[in-house]
Parts: C-alpha cells; structure tokens; sequence
C-alpha cells in the first residue's frame, strides 16, 4: 500500500520523498516538504495547510479522470484531513474518555442530539454510487457515540442497499438551536434473536404484527468513524476512537 504524508496528504511512491528525523534518518509518516530534520517546516493549522495545498489543484488534476475545482478539492481536503495523523491528535474524540478536554463538548453534542432527536436521518449508497437518505425514529439503544440500532423492515429497499454496501451516514438536527451533527461509518443489518429483543418496545406489533420474531422485523447496527457538527455558526470535524 502506498504511503500517504499525514501531514499534507501527498502520495509518498518512494524513500526519496520521505520527510527526515533530527538524527537524519528517514521518517516513512511524512513527506520532505512537510517535515524536516525532526521538525515540521510549516507552522500552521490544519486549514490553513489545506489553503497551502489547494494552490497545487493543477497538479491535483493531473492525475484525477475528472478535474475538480478548487473549491472542490478544499471541501473533499476538509473531510479527508482529520484522518491524518499529524491533525488527528487535535480533533480526535474518544468514545470512552475525551482525548482532549478542548472537545468534551462535541461527544456531549452528539449524545444530546441522539437522545433526544425524534427523527434520524440516515443515508445509504445505491448500485450507482448515488446516496438515498430518509428520515427514521430515533435510535432505540445507543453505546457511547460510536454504536447506534435502529429498527426498520427487512425487506425494504434501504435494507437491500445497505447489504450490498455498508457505506453509510447518520444525521441529527435540531432546527430551531442550529445545530447539525453527521456521523460517517458502516451500518449492519442484523436478523439475530438476541438483537432483536435488545431494541425491542411494547407496541412495536403495530409495525411488526408478528412480533419479536417478525421476519419483516430486522435491526440496524450503524458504527461511527468520523464526523462533522455545526454549533455556534461553527462546523468542526473529528474522528472517533
């Protein structure tokens, strides 16, 4: 697998573009223009090294079958950034415990809003990569900020979709605060009977009118990875550990 800078997302084909430690040797994490002799070459924020690197869309397009714009590119930068390592550190929130108490607020903004969000928007990929999105009831049984169930039908076409590809997005939106909170991962289609039970609510046999064991009964499971919020007219992404 090809090696990525963690520092400004640059393809690393060989050693000769390999950043140096402070004793000289090579470090495989970053690339030559980004880190040097130990040291990072550019002091700055994450996006302003997405600013840095949007002057270089030429180059970008060069190797893309569609060129993008750069307007394009900074958005898709904007998702793609916190995945590396060197922003990670700054923008990571731990399911269990808070990595930085500068974000405490975000896993309390997700957990709010799932809580007390009566409807879910959750999105699929259909067979030509295009994304289907409706809105659910909120999720029966949430873990943390990671894990989310939800109840649906197991013959319905969202059911379908996500079997084909478990690429999936959860959002929740309070309208009247301004404030959105999208959560990237995978979601699962689970038939077992120890699930179903789990997620399980007293009237649920006017959606399922054979009960528990309904075989148009099913539960989805959505594990969250990353994700984007907007609060105080500010969005912020992070990723989840």
């Amino acid at each position: 697998m090809q090696k990525i800078c963690q520092s400004c997302g640059m393809p690393m084909a060989d050693e000769s573009v390999y950043g140096t430690n402070a004793d000289g040797s090579k470090n495989s994490e970053y690339c030559i223009y980004c880190y040097r002799d130990g040291k990072f070459l550019q002091d700055c924020t994450m996006d302003e090294m997405i600013e840095h690197c949007a002057q270089f869309i030429d180059g970008v397009n060069k190797n893309l079958p569609h060129p993008i714009t750069r307007e394009e590119y900074i958005g898709q930068m904007k998702v793609y950034f916190p995945r590396l390592k060197r922003w990670r550190d700054s923008i990571v929130v731990s399911d269990a415990a808070p990595a930085n108490p500068a974000l405490v607020g975000v896993k309390e903004i997700v957990a709010t809003m799932a809580d007390t969000s009566p409807i879910t928007f959750i999105s699929s990929v259909d067979d030509q990569g295009f994304p289907w999105t409706k809105a659910m009831l909120s999720p029966r049984v949430r873990k943390g900020i990671r894990v989310f169930y939800f109840t649906t039908n197991t013959f319905s076409l969202r059911v379908a979709q996500y079997r084909a590809n478990p690429k999936a997005c959860i959002y929740f939106c309070d309208a009247e605060k301004f404030v959105g909170v999208m959560l990237r991962g995978t979601m699962q289609v689970l038939t077992d009977a120890e699930t179903k039970e789990m997620i399980w609510r007293d009237g649920d046999t006017e959606y399922y009118p054979g009960g528990v064991t309904d075989p148009n009964y099913c539960v989805l499971k959505f594990t969250a990875t990353d994700g984007r919020f907007y609060s105080d007219y500010y969005p912020r992404s992070f990723v989840i550990e």
